[in-house]
């Protein structure tokens, strides 16, 4: 039996996979919205209906390598069925107007954007929001993208991107929540609940799409649009849940990936799209294929030509295509030659007029389209201040030797980096409609935060780099950096470090440094910024690096050499205003890392919860025979989980309620935790465990749960957790989804690493 053949029986067997009473999303059928679809497509043609199923860009944006042409000839003509790139209510009502009163019947466009992290108001970049641990916020973020993003014409969002990763060189590795599966559901569901609402035909909330579906962040070499291969158990444990979640939270739309998976490109594959979306899924919305993804089949050599790549498309699942316009141009001539279903055609057709029918597109075509609410809602001053409190939220304190940190409001600093002054770097990539003349700086946040109580010396200090390769890069997909005499601006900044009693180096990556197509093989700070930071450590001076980066960097100097470390990702519109808040003392860092720091690129990938093997390495490099590197720790610089305060806690004893779990009962873990420092601070106490012995290896440690707290100096409480068997659920070799009767760990703390632990037993 072939490998093609044996895929589907393995995930029919899968807890995951299978459909279930408990986890089946449901049908949703709507008899009223049956028969109005019914009737309407009675009335369309075949070349209507493929219309339905083209996704033209055209507009204020580009985020492919070709935008479309003669786009509202083919509106007219009912050969477009969404429109991307396109937003504000008088450039939307012009296309709309021509959809309703040109066409012959009439049929709502979509209008779709990239709203990653914000629409007009941004916030941080995915893996910063996800650092805050904090869903309330983070779905907080996501309805005020959707109430900007509705007010500017749009109805649907490619968001959230949903990818695990274990490899930072990936550069899209800061649209996702990171390393862990479970975790990156949990954002996954709460995304989709910020977007959609509870109503998906209310005026102010969008369409999600899932994406890249599937397995996009296992890229092999951390290189963009590579390959995938990974076996079914590896993709099943720890790659596939976050879609899944976002599926039955009820995500409308899903979006294929670049990437092969186990040689079928995503946009072909049949297995993937409907076997597992649709048929062991349950899901009910639309299929959109990443940009020009048709028409990319031809070079993965799957298709012969774009006829071909229309067909294998459009069997595998697909139900729009964007941009390639494969599918309007060719399917129809495939149905005449009797080489394509055209049920297929319908069904794509219907999934589509069923998402517009569920955004109440058919009721009113310019209920996005309200210039009041275009006027009104962007960039309030609540969503300005929401923008500031999730920016503190999501920011890390990696390094705080002697408390340098907070600062005191007093004396002098010397504010240098090619990244201290910039606007657009903090809204980082994929920002939507944000402006880099609404951001705030470092340097205007300090300004406004500080006033005359301490004096600010600025200088540059360094090019984001000096390789000129690199630079030509940057500045061809959209960056404006220059390159200036290194020399000099090392001058500078020395001079304003020598008069000041504080250095803060801002320091990392450009905006366009990470993100699509922005693979990196080293992933420290770049040369030019690392040369600068060790003449500054010269001067004597204590040195505080305040990072901006879109991924987790190799920081083995800097972690040596600085007095003290806070990653701020790119953190939105109000960064400025958000990070000098940090720096001195308005608000206590509480962010946590999501993704692992290694020590160097030779570790990657590195990720807390790797299995258990024969010769695991015990943390003493003497001991020749264990799985180790003969020149470097196993252990990663900042592990999943870390992010200091600034003030300090203290963990008890774990209290468990028994050292046994019966089959239908419960496990109670306590643990009191208190403020052993001066600030009031936040708290994520996390728990892990560990299958201690199974039918198949396991991880060392595995997330099931956590809590985010607010403590008070000398304030103490107690937390408890509760296991049920479901929590310790895995996938056999079969791919069943079980539990097994046993030994376990369970480990508390305060991140993957520094935390203690009890035992228990699951018995039936």
């Amino acid at each position: 039996m072939k490998l093609k053949h044996i895929l589907p029986i393995f995930l029919m067997l899968s807890g995951l996979l299978a459909c279930t009473p408990e986890n089946t999303p449901g049908s949703h059928s709507d008899p009223e919205m049956d028969s109005f679809i019914a009737e309407l497509m009675g009335k369309m043609t075949l070349e209507e209906k493929i219309g339905q199923i083209n996704l033209v860009s055209v507009g204020f944006d580009v985020t492919g390598p070709r935008v479309s042409e003669d786009v509202e000839e083919k509106i007219v003509n009912g050969q477009v069925g969404a429109v991307f790139n396109t937003y504000t209510p008088v450039a939307v009502r012009k296309l709309q107007e021509l959809a309703i009163s040109k066409s012959r019947l009439g049929i709502p466009l979509l209008f779709a954007f990239d709203v990653v992290h914000g629409h007009r108001t941004i916030f941080p970049v995915p893996l910063g929001l996800a650092a805050s641990w904090d869903m309330e916020l983070i779905e907080k973020s996501a309805r005020i993208a959707a109430e900007e993003a509705s007010a500017e014409g749009l109805n649907w969002t490619f968001s959230p991107m949903v990818d695990i990763t274990r490899d930072p060189r990936w550069g899209r590795i800061c649209e996702g929540s990171g390393e862990d599966a479970w975790y990156g559901s949990r954002v996954a569901e709460a995304m989709v609940r910020g977007y959609q609402g509870e109503d998906l035909a209310a005026q102010n909330t969008v369409m999600a799409c899932i994406k890249h579906f599937a397995l996009y962040g296992g890229a092999m070499s951390g290189r963009d649009y590579s390959t995938v291969d990974m076996s079914l158990l590896k993709m099943t444990e720890d790659y596939m849940p976050p879609y899944k979640a976002a599926v039955e939270a009820g995500a409308g739309s899903v979006m294929t990936s670049f990437n092969d998976i186990n040689g079928v490109p995503a946009t072909a594959n049949r297995w993937l799209l409907t076997e597992l979306l649709r048929e062991q899924w349950g899901f009910e919305g639309f299929v959109v294929t990443d940009y020009t993804a048709v028409e990319e089949l031809i070079p993965f050599g799957v298709a012969k030509d774009v006829r071909d790549a229309a067909r294998l498309s459009l069997e595998a699942g697909v139900d729009m295509d964007m941009v390639s316009e494969i599918m309007v141009d060719h399917i129809g001539v495939l149905i005449e030659e009797q080489i394509v279903d055209p049920q297929l055609v319908d069904e794509a057709c219907r999934r589509v007029l069923e998402a517009k029918y569920k955004l109440g597109l058919f009721e009113d075509p310019y209920r996005y389209a309200d210039e009041q609410r275009g006027r009104d809602i962007p960039l309030s001053k609540d969503y300005r201040n929401a923008a500031m409190e999730i920016a503190t939220r999501s920011m890390v304190l990696l390094k705080n030797e002697n408390e340098i940190l907070p600062l005191k409001r007093e004396g002098s600093i010397a504010l240098i980096g090619p990244l201290a002054s910039s606007r657009r770097d903090v809204i980082g990539n994929w920002s939507g409609g944000g402006r880099a003349a609404d951001a705030v700086s470092v340097e205007e946040g300090m300004r406004k935060l500080l006033g005359k109580d301490v004096v600010i010396h600025t200088a540059k200090g360094a090019n984001i780099t000096n390789d000129t390769l690199l630079l030509y890069k940057l500045n061809a997909h959209g960056g404006r950096l220059d390159y200036l005499d290194p020399a000099k601006l090392l001058k500078e900044a020395l001079r304003a470090a020598r008069k000041s009693d504080v250095i803060l180096a801002v320091v990392g990556e450009s905006q366009g440094m990470s993100g699509e197509s922005a693979s990196r093989s080293h992933i420290g700070i770049p040369q030019s910024q690392l040369d600068l930071l060790k003449a500054l450590k010269k001067t004597g001076k204590p040195l505080v690096i305040v990072l901006m980066n879109g991924r987790p960097l190799t920081l083995e100097w800097e972690n040596e050499h600085a007095d003290a470390i806070l990653e701020t990702w790119f953190a939105g519109t109000e960064a400025g205003n958000a990070i000098a808040r940090v720096l001195y003392g308005e608000s206590n860092p509480s962010g946590k890392l999501t993704a692992t720091f290694p020590r160097n690129i030779g570790q990657i990938p590195i990720f807390y919860n790797h299995k258990n093997i024969g010769r695991p390495y015990g943390g003493d490099m003497l001991d020749k025979f264990k799985s180790q590197y003969l020149d470097v720790s196993n252990e990663p610089l900042f592990p999943f989980g870390f992010g200091l305060s600034y003030t300090t806690f203290s963990y008890g004893e774990l209290q468990l309620s028994s050292t046994e779990l019966g089959k239908s009962g419960s496990l109670s873990i306590s643990v009191e935790v208190s403020n052993t420092g001066s600030y009031t601070g936040e708290e994520v106490v996390q728990l892990y465990v560990q299958d201690l012995v199974a039918s198949v290896t396991r991880p060392v440690k595995e997330l099931k749960a956590y809590q985010k707290i607010s403590l008070s100096p000398g304030e103490a409480r107690e937390l408890t957790f509760t296991l049920s068997p479901d929590d310790l659920r895995f996938y056999n070799t079969q791919l069943e989804y079980i539990s097994e009767p046993g030994a376990f760990k369970v480990y508390v703390g305060t991140n993957s690493r520094d935390v203690q632990e009890a035992g228990f037993e699951l018995v039936w």
